[in-house]
């Protein structure tokens, strides 16, 4: 084997050779960051572990003429969003089908309005009270407000009117006069605000609440869903958007934040593992042209060893034992800059959100790992083929 080497060595170009080692190694390294950056930070962003959690659709069908009825969604229909691979969890609105009057005493000025109540199951709820919660009989009705309603009070309303801006916790310590009519009753109730809601915009009461209330104070009460609430990983996922096309639903939000970001982080990945896979693929051709210039450089020594006696195989090992050397020598080396390259934003994503995310480059090591194998497979494939067509036309 040393003896051979010496005799092909001759014609090996260093400098084609760092070419082939740079270009490989830049697209080895791309394509493994890409690879890497999405397996850290697509688990941050949806699933179980997220640190944003999943995002919530609120879903609807429209309405289409004036004075016409309210849309309905039907049991078979809710069956059938249930079992969707897209849908984590569903909920159902509950809206009141009664009379509701509601009024403070604010300052010595008394304010009192129409109002409406919604329910919704309590595990699409994003505020944690003590005090939500209803039993019959109690004439004291917990609400959650949407975090906006305050917003406009004190941005909007407010300063039009000449009144003093109010805080949350204020808000909370106010009693609100409830007034709730309907099927021949009329009854009096307080109401306290427990909390400020940023996923639901309507005004909250427990379910519990809900349920008896629409039996007690409406006799035409129906169970028609008419609005749904979904928990989905990603309300951008194109199933989710073909989904609520063909079944003429309307999300009632825009995605989330969330959703925004997964989508972004999606298509960075895709634009780096492209740029990287141009990059190997270009080293490829490099190497390819590379080998089988030095084997036409070194084809009277070849056809030589061959009619010695030495076997196509055994004189293509120099070649394959090289390729190998400088395969395995880029995989190394890029695995090392990925796992400098994850220390670094693992850290500063730690520092931001105020926990210790692990940095371990499995996700990279598995991929280049792969990526390693079938080039150099290939670089075997072409110096073997090169080297028996040597030994064929010879022969």
């Amino acid at each position: 084997m040393r003896l051979i080497w010496k005799l092909l060595r001759k014609h090996i170009s260093v400098f084609e050779l760092a070419v082939f080692f740079v270009a490989n190694l830049i697209g080895m390294a791309v394509i493994l960051a890409g690879v890497q950056i999405y397996s850290d930070l697509s688990p941050l962003l949806t699933g179980q572990s997220s640190l944003i959690g999943n995002d919530y659709m609120i879903i609807s069908r429209p309405v289409e003429r004036v004075g016409g009825a309210t849309p309905k969604i039907t049991e078979a229909e809710i069956e059938e969003l249930r079992g969707e691979a897209f849908v984590e969890n569903l909920g159902v609105f509950a809206s009141s089908k009664f009379r509701v009057d509601g009024g403070i005493d604010f300052k010595g000025q008394k304010l009192s309005t129409m109002m409406f109540f919604e329910s919704v199951p309590d595990e699409f709820i994003d505020v944690d009270s003590k005090d939500w919660g209803y039993s019959s009989g109690d004439d004291v009705i917990p609400i959650i407000l949407p975090r906006n309603y305050l917003n406009l009070y004190n941005f909007g309303f407010s300063q039009t009117q000449g009144l003093p801006n109010i805080t949350e916790e204020m808000i909370k310590r106010m009693e609100i006069s409830l007034r709730i009519a309907g099927n021949g009753y009329v009854d009096y109730y307080t109401g306290y605000v427990v909390g400020f809601s940023d996923r639901l915009n309507t005004i909250l009461v427990p379910m519990s609440f809900m349920s008896w209330a629409n039996g007690y104070y409406s006799n035409d009460y129906s169970g028609d869903a008419t609005r749904l609430i979904l928990e989905v990983q990603n309300p951008s996922a194109p199933e989710v958007v073909e989904y609520m096309s063909e079944h003429g639903f309307v999300a009632e939000d825009k995605p989330s934040e969330s959703s925004k970001a997964l989508f972004l982080l999606q298509v960075c990945v895709v634009v780096i593992v492209g740029i990287g896979a141009v990059f190997s693929l270009l080293s490829i051709i490099i190497l390819t042209l590379s080998i089988y210039l030095l084997l036409q450089k070194n084809i009277n020594k070849l056809e030589n060893l061959v009619l010695i006696g030495y076997k196509p195989t055994y004189v293509a090992m120099p070649y394959i034992l090289m390729a190998m050397i400088l395969d395995v020598s880029i995989y190394l080396i890029s695995i090392v800059a990925v796992s400098c390259v994850q220390s670094a934003y693992m850290g500063y994503l730690g520092k931001l959100f105020g926990i210790t995310l692990a940095a371990t480059p499995a996700s990279s090591i598995v991929a280049g790992l792969l990526l390693t194998v079938v080039v150099t497979l290939f670089n075997f494939f072409i110096i073997y083929r090169k080297i028996a067509e040597i030994s064929r036309k010879r022969c």
